[in-house]
């Protein structure tokens, strides 16, 4: 199964770039995983239009028949172990590509909302959205160390 990691705009912090790049480099021993990184256009924050504009941009990267995960505060929590599940029955069930949305700092907008198969929340607090981008690919990582049966996890 291939995982799509869809980004707007560059990391700004060198140790949370790097801690991607690694986690990146060690989860692709266990699958396909690409991370691509959608330039967004400059805006002042909080601005529903600037939302709607990179909501677009997520949505049209999106490749056709992938199951759509989009991170927001709202979705479903999991364990690391129920996350290495879910990604096991996923494969079972013969889904070829699974895409992880992370929006920019004022979240995602209505239409990618909608077009979730599953909102997905790492946690109850609050991180920055490039911090949740490391976090995100260190649990895909982890829960694929889970399904080898690897020491990692402990």
């Amino acid at each position: 199964m291939k995982h799509e990691l869809l980004f707007l705009g560059k990391i700004k912090d060198k140790f949370l770039t790097e801690g991607v790049e690694e986690y990146a480099s060690r989860l692709r021993h266990y699958t396909s995983f690409y991370i691509t990184l959608l330039k967004e256009k400059g805006r002042a924050r909080g601005q529903q239009s600037a939302v709607d504009s990179e909501g677009m941009l997520l949505l049209q990267a999106i490749p056709t028949g992938a199951l759509v995960v989009v991170l927001d505060p709202r979705g479903k929590q999991f364990s690391s172990e129920a996350l290495s599940r879910q990604i096991d029955e996923w494969e079972m069930q013969g889904v070829k590509q699974v895409c992880y949305l992370i929006g920019g700092p004022d979240g995602h907008s209505s239409s990618v909302l909608q077009a979730a198969d599953l909102l997905l929340s790492l946690s109850q607090m609050t991180f920055t959205h490039d911090m949740t981008r490391m976090l995100l690919v260190e649990q895909l990582y982890r829960a694929y160390t889970i399904k080898a049966g690897e020491k990692y996890h402990k």
